[in-house]
């Protein structure tokens, strides 16, 4: 079974996963486009900076087209909207944890400072959190999609447990064919 086929296609979390994608790639996408308006070299590794962050004209590339990706996947939504937060989320983790060992080293093109690993730590986490909301926890409640569709027996007994109690339906002179509950 892959992961996705255990998502459901529609339900009310994807407005948080889609807040989550267009949010964070719009901050993504700015300082990309403030890193490209201050005309950095494309491998500058003088420490120019933007927003407090040093940059140089890759990572500006790099934010630019995360940013693009992570709005695209808040425009489509849904289940993709969560794989792509998810995704991206990872690779800002990873990208920190990769920094934080070549900071001061010739391996570093990206011109990143101690203060860019801890933006990516911070970025990471956040749209990993946007991603994974409602989806892990071993506490889910009953009626969240994700539990439901890994516990289909039980969701479909309690279903059944719940139209049992409501009763039959009443029927009311309302009409022919007409039934309220």
């Amino acid at each position: 079974m892959k992961l996705s086929d255990e998502l459901p296609v529609d339900h009310r979390l994807a407005t948080v996963y889609r807040i989550g994608a267009g949010l964070c790639g719009v901050i993504l996408l700015i300082f990309g486009v403030l890193g490209f308006a201050d005309q950095l070299s494309f491998f500058d590794t003088s420490g120019s900076q933007v927003a407090g962050l040093s940059t140089n004209g890759v990572l500006s590339l790099i934010s630019v087209v995360v940013g693009l990706v992570l709005i695209a996947g808040a425009m489509i939504g849904g289940n993709v909207a969560s794989m792509v937060n998810m995704t991206v989320g990872t690779l800002f983790l990873l990208s920190g944890f990769v920094h934080i060992f070549i900071l001061d080293k010739g391996a570093n093109i990206l011109d990143f400072g101690m203060p860019n690993v801890i933006f990516s730590f911070v970025m990471g986490l956040l749209i990993l959190t946007f991603g994974m909301y409602g989806r892990v926890t071993g506490g889910l409640p009953h009626d969240n999609p994700y539990w439901r569709s890994r516990h289909p027996e039980e969701a479909a007994r309690e279903d059944a447990a719940r139209r049992a109690k409501a009763g039959p339906p009443r029927v009311t002179g309302g009409g022919i064919g007409q039934t309220l509950r």
